[in-house]
């Protein structure tokens, strides 16, 4: 499956060495207004150029429009948009034809679609058809901003480095510090010390994971479809989706295990406005799968990257044999930063899905 969504549907198409890498996204009311440009500004908040720490994989991901847009608003039909790919080098990946990477999905992919399978750059596991998500999150942010729903993420920790953050700052604020260095960490001393520790795995031949936050502010009390289709069920099923995931908690995740129900708990109040408020916010914004009204608040674990050129103990599926392989070509020592852009568009994809379910956009 290759599809996401009920109401806001988004379709992967393309593969990592292929042509083009794009999506389909269905379900935009007609008329709405798509901001064309801010398509292309996530886009390039995704690619690696202009990053010293990223791969030396050069494309310029241009934005190109199919169908379904007309004069910046949307048709009411489908939407097709798409990237090419200009700078894809099948030839290292030919030669490790039949011996799987450790960390990929070569192996499970090759015994379910045959080792003729195309795994070129990981082929339709790899981080490249996350293109199409990011274009999709820009589209679904201009159905959900009118409505006063804002989402954000950043880099929260990058080899065991953890961000300092200022809890009572604006998104407006967070944004600009996250935008102004190149791992999307909010503390410029901490930022420049992911940095530094991204270099030196850089140098070592190897790589390094780290965290991601995700934030959502202006949701309505009740948004979200019980169980199955709850807000972290969903979210969480987007997420584990974006290669390189291993794992989510929402709110105060793993340390509830360690509270006792009196400290987890979060007391309602009436707030200065007269609405209904929670003292502390260790739910992460949901109840019963529905929003609360405070804010979403989830992070993600981001494995190491699993291409690094060093020699690795792997099989051959052809010969039958052992064998030692080194992963050459272009990789990131650290996806973290760039996946950044990926978990925005992400809760945006998700936000708008699950209020044009509960009839909240047109």
């Amino acid at each position: 499956m290759m599809e996401f969504g009920s109401r806001f549907r988004v379709t992967l198409f393309g593969t990592s060495h292929g042509p083009q890498v794009g999506a389909i996204i269905e379900g935009v009311p007609r008329g709405a207004s798509i901001d064309l440009p801010r398509i292309q500004a996530e886009l390039d908040r995704r690619r690696p150029i202009g990053r010293r720490l990223a791969t030396r994989r050069r494309e310029s991901d241009r934005l190109i429009v199919d169908e379904g847009i007309v004069g910046g608003a949307a048709s009411g039909r489908r939407i097709r948009i798409h990237v090419a790919n200009e700078d894809a080098r099948s030839g290292p990946y030919e030669e490790l034809r039949g011996t799987p990477r450790p960390g990929h999905a070569d192996y499970p992919a090759s015994v379910r679609f045959g080792t003729s399978v195309d795994l070129s750059g990981g082929g339709i596991f790899s981080g490249r058809m996350t293109v199409g998500l990011v274009a999709a999150g820009a589209i679904a942010r201009d159905l959900i901003e009118p409505k006063g729903i804002e989402v954000l993420s950043f880099t929260r920790s990058i080899g065991g480095i953890d961000d300092a953050l200022v809890p009572d700052e604006s998104f407006a604020q967070l944004r600009a510090r996250r935008d102004a260095n190149e791992v999307g960490a909010i503390d410029p001393t901490q930022a420049a010390a992911m940095a530094k520790r991204i270099e030196e795995v850089r140098r070592d031949g190897d790589s390094v994971g780290g965290t991601i936050e995700g934030r959502a502010v202006g949701l309505p009390v009740g948004l979200g479809e019980p169980f199955f289709d709850s807000v972290e069920s969903e979210i969480a099923h987007l997420m584990f989706s974006i290669p390189a995931v291993k794992a989510i908690e929402f709110g105060a995740g793993f340390q509830v295990a360690r509270l006792h129900g009196s400290e987890n708990n979060d007391p309602f109040y009436w707030d200065e406005d007269g609405v209904v408020s929670t003292r502390t916010n260790h739910a992460g914004g949901i109840l019963g799968g529905l929003s609360t009204g405070r804010p979403l608040i989830f992070r993600l674990a981001i494995k190491p990257t699993a291409s690094i050129p060093r020699p690795q103990e792997t099989v051959d599926l052809i010969r039958r044999t052992s064998a030692t392989i080194v992963v050459k070509g272009r990789h990131d020592p650290c996806i973290v930063p760039r996946a950044v852009a990926v978990v925005e568009a992400g809760t945006a994809i998700v936000l708008a899905d699950l209020c044009l379910r509960a009839g909240l956009l047109p």
